[in-house]
């Protein structure tokens, strides 16, 4: 892998998470409609924007090829659960005024993609490293300690993110390729779903939502499908070490959001938790930072 593919996957990555970052506003925007019926839509735009895309770019023998190798078949389909999972869960959370629960989970998740690292992909954590991921689990427990229960969505949405992105990892399939097949699997359920949402009095795409959120909803797909090919695309030429790091950016953003527009309340208790967690990330950011400078130092000298 060379230097010019390493800073490619680098900007993406940072661009698919400002992006990210800042969907809560957009979200905001369709509070007045059901949040599965906001997943379904998002699904529905997306899979047929990337299968378009794809079938004019590389034919459409691009489905064929990918369901023809059960392993990654297999696992490109636990991956599309992972991530309909985590979008059912965080725009649920933003439209029912949970924006600063949501943000925490991803800041706990680059930490949770970490262990995985060290789980499943042999890589090694030094001191420090265990001493930030102590203060982000300490965290957690103050929170839950003091609310009466762990931050369920928190918890959710950073397990379920970690697990997607190291399940895309171990694909060896390519990112817009990957996302087409994930959506594909979740197609006929999310269309199974806005149809019952129309027949059922949870639905307004044809007349009641109006054309205004008709074609928010349709943009929805392209703001799903963006992202996540950068990320997929990330994730696969960069260190699970550092897609961590860059995540903070996203989360950074929507708390901001949740805070300063959104107006969340932010007492003592949970921003306690919260600078627990922070101080933690804090830890784990600067101990990367410095170790980089110096195998750069010792590369030079060298």
């Amino acid at each position: 892998m060379n230097l010019a593919v390493d800073r490619r996957g680098l900007w993406i990555a940072i661009a698919s998470f400002a992006l990210w970052g800042v969907m809560p506003l957009y979200w905001h925007l369709l509070k007045s409609v059901p949040s599965l019926q906001i997943v379904a839509h998002r699904i529905v735009w997306s899979t047929l924007l990337v299968a378009a895309w794809l079938s004019w770019k590389v034919g459409r023998h691009w489905l064929r090829e990918v369901l023809a190798q059960p392993r990654k078949a297999a696992m490109l389909a636990l991956s599309g659960v992972l991530i309909a999972f985590n979008w059912g869960l965080y725009i649920w959370a933003v439209n029912a005024g949970h924006v600063l629960e949501g943000s925490l989970g991803y800041f706990i998740g680059p930490l949770v993609s970490v262990m995985l690292g060290v789980l499943f992909l042999g890589e090694r954590l030094r001191a420090v490293q265990w001493v930030a991921i102590a203060l982000a689990f300490a965290g957690v427990l103050w929170l839950t300690l003091r609310y009466g229960q762990p931050p369920l969505i928190a918890l959710g949405l950073a397990v379920s993110f970690a697990i997607y992105g190291l399940v895309r990892k171990l694909v060896a399939v390519e990112a817009v390729t990957g996302l087409g097949v994930e959506n594909v699997y979740l197609f006929l359920p999310a269309l199974g779903l806005m149809l019952w949402g129309e027949s059922h009095g949870q639905g307004g795409f044809f007349g009641e939502w109006g054309l205004g959120t008709d074609l928010l909803l349709v943009i929805a797909g392209a703001l799903t499908a963006l992202p996540l090919i950068g990320f997929a695309y990330a994730v696969r030429r960069v260190s699970l070490t550092a897609i961590g790091l860059l995540q903070y950016l996203a989360p950074s953003l929507q708390f901001l959001i949740g805070v300063w527009v959104l107006r969340e309340p932010f007492d003592e208790t949970r921003a306690i938790g919260f600078a627990i967690i922070w101080l933690g990330l804090i830890v784990f950011v600067g101990e990367g930072m410095l170790r980089s400078r110096r195998l750069a130092a010792a590369a030079q000298a060298a």
